[in-house]
């Protein structure tokens, strides 16, 4: 069996490390842990990693498109690796829970987040698990856009590490334990 994680980002340095890059940081940490290095693969438009635990292949993605085509980079991968929804799950970020905190779900709408939204209309298809890390609503007034593209503040910067260090945990034991609604009851809140 072979489990496919992606974690939703933008590329390149300027969005490094941004809020709406949580996905992406919550995969660097997995990879870091299972000793997995990413590298760009033009033809699928993503850096990914790939190796085995447990004799369980597991493939990390990171979509190189703009998080608004991730479905473009993802799609093509599930194809060619001979997967379906059911072995996929996504990390992405979402501005409407508390900083740090964790969602999983096994399907539910976009949610008005545009990853989502191209995941969705490129598979066809929403039942897919996703991991949710929350980053709070934008403060002091701040646009929506200028909040998820921003880095997180000194105040909020542990609350977020600790959300990054948590999904990457509920990856790690999903992978162990092969059932996301007892990861999700572990993890949730």
């Amino acid at each position: 069996m072979t489990k496919m994680i992606v974690g939703l980002g933008n590329p390149g340095d300027k969005y490094a490390h941004t809020k709406h890059n949580i996905g992406f940081d919550v995969l660097d940490l997995l990879a870091e842990r299972l000793n997995l290095t990413f590298k760009r693969d033009k033809t699928f438009i993503a850096d990914t990693a790939a190796g085995f635990v447990n004799n369980e292949k597991i493939i990390l993605v990171k979509p190189v498109t703009f998080m608004n085509e991730s479905g473009k980079a993802v799609k093509p991968l599930i194809a060619y690796n001979g997967l379906t929804v059911e072995d996929l799950v996504v990390i992405y970020d979402d501005l409407d829970m508390a900083k740090g905190k964790l969602r999983l779900r096994h399907k539910s709408s976009a949610g008005g987040h545009n990853g989502i939204k191209s995941l969705i209309a490129h598979l066809g298809n929403q039942e897919f698990k996703r991991i949710k890390v929350g980053i709070g609503r934008p403060k002091h007034g701040m646009s929506v856009v200028n909040h998820v593209l921003g880095r997180f503040d000194q105040e909020d910067k542990a609350d977020a590490e600790l959300g990054i260090v948590r999904a990457a945990d509920a990856v790690q034991t999903f992978i162990e334990n092969n059932d996301f609604n007892q990861t999700g009851n572990q993890f949730n809140g």
